[in-house]
């Protein structure tokens, strides 16, 4: 199979979708690498370090009009539209659930679209795992660092000192950005608050952070009760393939301190706050009735060179198995892969994606 790796060109998106030694496994079981100039260099691996590996370096039209297969990171944006070929097929993090016009135009051209953030295996979502933790763990970091009064914050600094109160964080999720992102904040001793649905997740960190996490059932009320005093709010909710629901209203956002800080993780299946919108690493907080919303799409993407590596620990297994079956015969043939597809054949296939274009 040929297997094509852009550039990725999200505003200070330095990721790529394979490592040089990742490359070097494809090729030694027959298959082809087009891999464009330069895609490597923000995650500190150079074109010769490719072409070691045997990849064939080339241009960018030669990537998408060759490959069968699109390896990437991000999904692609408008000005990568017109680059994909009718009947191809993409792999990468595609959260079409807030994207409708990608969705339309992979529709329209009958591309096999497969979502790293769908795949599933029994109970969890092997290729958001790495990701997710990344994220978990940066959120926090990203609260403190905006809490600072010169960036509009509260003042207050995370950890506390003696005699003085830390500050507060309310995590909306348990999964893997939840629990990662609870990691940190008691690692610094902040007072940490996990709100999520399932109870039983609820218990795992209650086992796990013994004493240093107080834990909550969702409902609007706890939700509206722990942000009233808290310094920052960590959005970790997941739907798989959907749109992530709206936790935060305008309304709770009022009761809020002045300069605390929301940092939406799942602001790239549409956010848990009502006013949440994605931004950029050029640009990534805005100010909506005195709170910092710190809304970056991509936040793993700043710290790339960990990022890539521990993304090509968990995709190359599934790039190399659809590489070695084809498209078609994966799809049919494995439950696992077949997990990932959000779009073929011109046709929604993933209930929760339909379910989102339904609403």
């Amino acid at each position: 199979m040929i297997i094509g790796v852009p550039k990725e060109i999200k505003t200070r998106e330095y990721r790529v979708g394979i490592t040089p030694a990742g490359v070097e496994e494809l090729k030694h079981e027959g298959h082809t690498v087009l891999l464009e100039t330069g895609a490597g260099e923000g995650s500190g691996f150079s074109d010769g370090q490719y072409m070691e590996a045997d990849a064939d370096v080339v241009d960018r039209q030669t990537v998408f009009s060759k490959a069968d297969l699109i390896v990437k990171v991000k999904e692609p944006i408008a000005s990568e539209y017109d680059l994909l070929r009718t009947g191809c097929a993409i792999f990468t993090y595609l959260h079409l659930a807030s994207n409708r016009e990608l969705t339309q135009l992979l529709l329209r051209k009958g591309i096999t679209a497969l979502g790293y953030e769908t795949l599933q295996k029994g109970n969890i979502l092997p290729l958001l795992v790495p990701m997710s933790e990344v994220a978990g763990r940066m959120a926090p970091l990203m609260g403190a660092y905006y809490l600072q009064k010169p960036h509009g914050g509260t003042g207050v600094l995370p950890m506390g000192m003696a005699g003085v109160k830390p500050a507060k964080t309310v995590i909306l999720g348990a999964g893997t950005v939840g629990f990662n992102a609870a990691r940190v904040c008691a690692g610094i001793e902040m007072e940490t608050v996990v709100i999520n649905k399932s109870i039983e997740r609820l218990e795992r960190l209650n086992e796990v952070f013994i004493g240093k996490v107080r834990t909550l059932p969702l409902s609007f009320y706890n939700v509206r009760e722990e942000i009233r005093d808290a310094d920052i709010v960590i959005g970790a909710v997941l739907i798989p393939g959907g749109k992530t629901p709206m936790i935060i209203t305008r309304d709770m956002l009022g009761t809020m301190k002045k300069g605390s800080v929301i940092v939406d993780v799942s602001v790239d299946q549409g956010g848990c706050a009502e006013t949440s919108r994605p931004t950029t690493h050029d640009d990534p907080v805005y100010e909506t009735d005195g709170i910092l919303h710190y809304m970056v799409a991509n936040m793993p993407g700043a710290y790339p060179r960990t990022s890539t590596m521990a993304l090509t620990n968990v995709t190359l297994p599934y790039i190399k198995t659809i590489a070695a079956r084809g498209i078609e015969k994966t799809i049919n043939e494995d439950p696992v892969i077949r997990s990932s597809l959000n779009i073929y054949g011109g046709e929604i296939l993933h209930k929760e994606l339909a379910r989102a274009f339904r609403a």
